[in-house]
């Protein structure tokens, strides 16, 4: 089977079920943004695993390019009633971020200031995910206004951009950076 099949050279493309929508569809915008935000995570991977000290980050964002496969299929099946047997986020799905968030938090000081995405190359990487998981928060919001959505999409979005930032402050705490603080 060929990779091109010509189908969307007009401006639409297919959803799961057949339905075909314009390609500037916010459904397809937002799911749209959570395919950046997983390729963007697979980058910060390839990142994390040049260092022996994010063993377990490297697991955990493995996890969540699996959970983000789902976030992508639910928000491409907009068929209510799940006929089609669909993976759908699920409440559990945000809950288990929670404390992993905690954990990361334990090996942080309070934060005392604003803080500027920067120090090393793999904060860096992962604040580009946190401003990436925001904006597919953000489309898929706007699409709930018009659109049936699952509601535990938005709260697993927002809960991944927090542990995203959390885990930019880590990245740089273990690898000896100071956050770098917002100057008034």
């Amino acid at each position: 089977m060929k990779i091109y099949t010509k189908t969307g050279d007009k401006g639409e493309t297919g959803l799961v079920g057949g339905k075909r929508v314009r390609k500037s569809d916010q459904r397809i915008i937002a799911y749209g943004a959570v395919d950046e935000l997983n390729s963007s995570i697979g980058m910060t991977i390839c990142l994390l695993k040049a260092e022996e000290v994010f063993v377990d980050l490297v697991h955990v964002y493995t996890k969540v390019q699996n959970d983000l496969f789902v976030v992508g299929s639910d928000l491409a099946d907009p068929d209510e009633e799940n006929k089609r047997d669909t993976p759908r986020v699920t409440e559990a799905m945000t809950l288990a971020l929670e404390p992993l968030i905690d954990k990361f938090e334990q090996e942080l000081s309070p934060i005392t200031f604003f803080i500027l995405p920067g120090g090393s190359a793999q904060a860096c990487m992962l604040h580009i995910c946190r401003g990436v998981a925001r904006r597919a928060e953000t489309a898929t919001v706007t699409l709930s206004e018009s659109q049936k959505i699952n509601p535990a999409i938005v709260a697993y979005l927002n809960r991944l951009s927090d542990m995203l930032f959390v885990s930019a402050r880590l990245a740089n705490k273990r690898l000896g950076y100071q956050d770098v603080a917002w100057i008034k």
